[in-house]
């Protein structure tokens, strides 16, 4: 954080199309970058224009007077100066400038077109898929992605100084995001994946995508009336909703946790507290349908959740017959 990347690293792109297929393009070479948002572009006003000229609105195309990034994110690189007015041609140089607005999902989402049929997730989905149906797919109850993080950093990261707070390498997180989705036996000890942060980056990107949090929605609030009791209190409430969760979420939620409580008995190592670990995990695991008027005391009581969690795990998650 704070820091410029190197002038190699170029962020990936996911581009969703209006029906359903999804492309993730990367390149370090700023030229193939200009040439590929030239083009994209140049679709994107020939589809708006002939569109338009049939008398439509396309609602469902991003808007084709977009602006270009005027101003470097100063949480990316704080140190450098503005660049140049944006040219429509081409983006402005420098390793650092963001991608326009149309090619960040995360900034405008692509609605379908009303004509469209709505595309299903690919039968073998797994990131993004709902958590009953992935378990129910592969006859489980913790999904076998998860299995496979969790077995691989016991393995070779237990002992890495900032296990899960470390971000891995977005492109290759990427990459193994796609690969998880299209391949149905992929082996981490694959040495593409020897970095454990890619792993533990993957690992945390599941959780964020899918539909509904590991705790699911409905349980957010009870969860957080609960973290707010007195301590004798405290457990008993938690241990109370814990156990009503739904099988796949139950289980997961303990298998997870369950190796979080081996990471911490490293601490002396990897420095993760129970603090540390409940800060990346919080808003993880635990998400409000609805962002609250209050974003920090939000997660400072999510965060608490995760650490209560931790702390009680044998009597919150009793040992099964």
């Amino acid at each position: 954080r704070g820091l410029c990347p190197p002038p190699s690293f170029c962020p990936p792109c996911q581009l969703r199309t209006v029906t359903g297929n999804e492309f993730l393009l990367q390149s370090d070479q700023e030229a193939t970058i200009q040439e590929w948002s030239r083009a994209i572009r140049g679709v994107i006003r020939r589809l708006v224009s002939a569109w338009r000229g049939r008398g439509g609105s396309a609602p469902w195309l991003p808007p084709i007077s977009l602006p270009g990034p005027s101003v470097l994110s100063q949480s990316w690189c704080p140190s450098l100066p503005s660049p140049p007015p944006y040219q429509s041609s081409a983006f402005p140089p420098g390793p650092c400038t963001p991608l326009p607005v149309p090619f960040a999902p995360h900034q405008v989402p692509v609605l379908p077109h009303p004509s469209l049929p709505q595309r299903s997730p690919l039968p073998d989905q797994v990131f993004g898929c709902r958590l009953d149906a992935l378990c129910q797919r592969e006859s489980t109850t913790v999904p076998r992605f998860v299995r496979l993080c969790v077995e691989a950093v016991e393995e070779r990261g237990l002992d890495v100084d900032g296990i899960y707070r470390v971000n891995g390498n977005l492109s290759v997180i990427q990459k193994l995001r796609f690969a998880v989705d299209r391949e149905e036996r992929l082996s981490l000890a694959d040495p593409e994946w020897s970095d454990v942060h890619v792993v533990t980056g993957a690992l945390k990107l599941f959780f964020r995508e899918l539909p509904e949090p590991l705790v699911p929605y409905e349980f957010f609030n009870p969860f957080i009336e609960a973290v707010s009791k007195c301590p004798p209190e405290q457990v008993e409430r938690v241990a109370e909703l814990v156990k009503s969760l739904p099988p796949a979420n139950y289980a997961t939620l303990r298998y997870l946790l369950a190796h979080l409580c081996r990471v911490m008995e490293r601490v002396d190592v990897n420095r993760m507290t129970r603090q540390n670990i409940g800060i990346v995990f919080g808003p993880t695991l635990l998400r409000p349908e609805r962002e609250p008027g209050s974003l920090a005391a939000g997660m400072a009581q999510q965060n608490k959740a995760v650490e209560l969690l931790l702390a009680h795990f044998d009597r919150i998650f009793p040992a099964p017959p």
